[in-house]
């Protein structure tokens, strides 16, 4: 029997109009497609590269490598305050522009100019060429040609987008849709202690994805997140969201959970009954200006009781996760080959006031990192026995509907860029 009802088709993926059969993962164990999709999604679509907190003031810059796209990114805030974005390659000889020891590393800091480490070339904060060395050298040099080639740039709740296709004019609100305009008001300016880290995983980009898009391996692969007895309840319970959704490329869910405290201490291990915290976050609230109640319509869309966690996707690789306890968790999948990724997952905590807070937030923190590992862990098991193609195709249930859409997305995605690119007709 379930848990919670749902829609009157019976289920999810049929109220979504999306298909049940047994799916394939091909698309995520074949270079040629992730070459594919690094031309149709990642060189075509609004990636978040950062939050607005990372530029605190005139001058601070920090720089993103986007290897799916081929290219590194400079994001500064100018001398006038806005926030643009350049390919970090100096207009000379192509040198990369920013960067300290290593070539390959993302850097961040204060300046009033970039200087190229080759010939000492710079431009200023808002990419104009500002200096050419032995500038007499050169036959009828216009500066004015020669400045940092512009990435489109914007801001959305002060989460910083970049768009690198000069020709898709799609505004960065527009793109983002329903969802964002559903979470719009949420004070994330608030949350400015963040926590990070990040880690090179052996698996498709998309396959991290599916395994945050579902919890219906939680109570399985996560059992060690919590006491046996607990453990072995929720197993028995199993797992059932709340809601489902999708919204164009986009999708979303909410779910039960996320108790603070919880109804009896038993249920947890010593060190959060001793601090008060756990995977689910610091359990006293912070106040944040909003009542769970009051909080903007996309988040716990259905308004129940049990709500404790939103988790949105918004494509291709930027996930956001809304809790219940006021705090918020952002992952970052970032393709670096077919079978290879980087993942980036940040900890949002208002400031804490004293240092029992501040080891409140680090147990919360330190309890994702685990939990995210495991998952890191199984994923690169999967992707060496998909590779096999021993199984071709997977039976998914009700509640894996948004590892359906993600796929069916990106493969839509590359057929249509196919179908651009070579001057077919869309596909009706």
């Amino acid at each position: 029997m379930a848990h919670f009802k749902k829609p009157d088709e019976g289920s999810w993926t049929e109220h979504l109009k999306i298909d049940t059969e047994p799916v394939s993962y091909e698309d995520s164990i074949t270079p040629e497609h992730y070459e594919l999709e690094r031309d149709a999604i990642f060189k075509r679509t609004w990636l978040n590269v950062g939050r607005v907190e990372q530029l605190p003031k005139r001058g601070s810059f920090f720089t993103k490598e986007l290897d799916a796209a081929g290219t590194s990114v400079i994001v500064a805030r100018g001398t006038d305050d806005e926030v643009r974005a350049f390919h970090n390659v100096c207009r000379h000889r192509g040198n990369k522009l920013v960067w300290n020891d290593f070539p390959r590393e993302e850097t961040s800091g204060v300046c009033r100019q970039f200087t190229c480490k080759y010939h000492a070339w710079r431009y200023d904060l808002e990419g104009q060429l500002a200096f050419v060395q032995q500038e007499q050298e050169f036959f009828d040099l216009d500066k004015s040609k020669y400045g940092l080639q512009k990435v489109q740039t914007d801001v959305w709740e002060g989460f910083v987008f970049v768009n690198l296709d000069p020709e898709n004019t799609t505004p960065l609100r527009e793109y983002l849709g329903e969802f964002a305009h559903g979470i719009e008001g949420y004070p994330f300016h608030k949350m400015t202690q963040a926590h990070k880290y990040r880690a090179e995983i052996g698996a498709n980009w998309k396959l991290f994805i599916d395994a945050f898009a579902e919890f219906y391996h939680a109570p399985i692969l996560h059992a060690g997140q919590y006491v046996s007895d607990e453990a072995r309840k929720i197993q028995k319970y199993g797992y059932e969201a709340l809601h489902y959704d999708t919204d164009g490329p986009h999708s979303m869910v909410s779910s039960w959970g996320g108790i603070a405290p919880p109804h009896d201490r038993t249920m947890v291990k010593p060190i959060e009954a001793a601090l008060r915290s756990g995977l689910f976050g610091p359990w006293e609230a912070p106040d944040i200006g909003l009542a769970t109640q009051e909080l903007p319509p996309a988040i716990n869309p259905t308004r129940d009781r049990r709500w404790g966690m939103d988790s949105f996707v918004f494509f291709p690789n930027f996930m956001l996760l809304i809790w219940r306890p006021n705090w918020v968790l952002t992952y970052h999948y970032w393709p670096t080959a077919y079978n290879t990724h980087i993942f980036e997952a940040t900890c949002y905590f208002v400031p804490p006031e004293n240092a029992f807070q501040r080891l409140q937030q680090e147990l919360a923190a330190v309890s994702f990192k685990e939990y995210g590992l495991q998952d890191a862990n199984t994923l690169e098991a999967t992707q060496t026995m998909l590779e096999s193609r021993a199984v071709r195709e997977f039976p998914l249930n009700d509640q894996e509907v948004l590892l359906r859409h993600l796929h069916s997305t990106a493969r839509q995605y590359v057929s249509e860029h196919q179908q651009h690119t070579s001057g077919a007709p869309a596909a009706s």
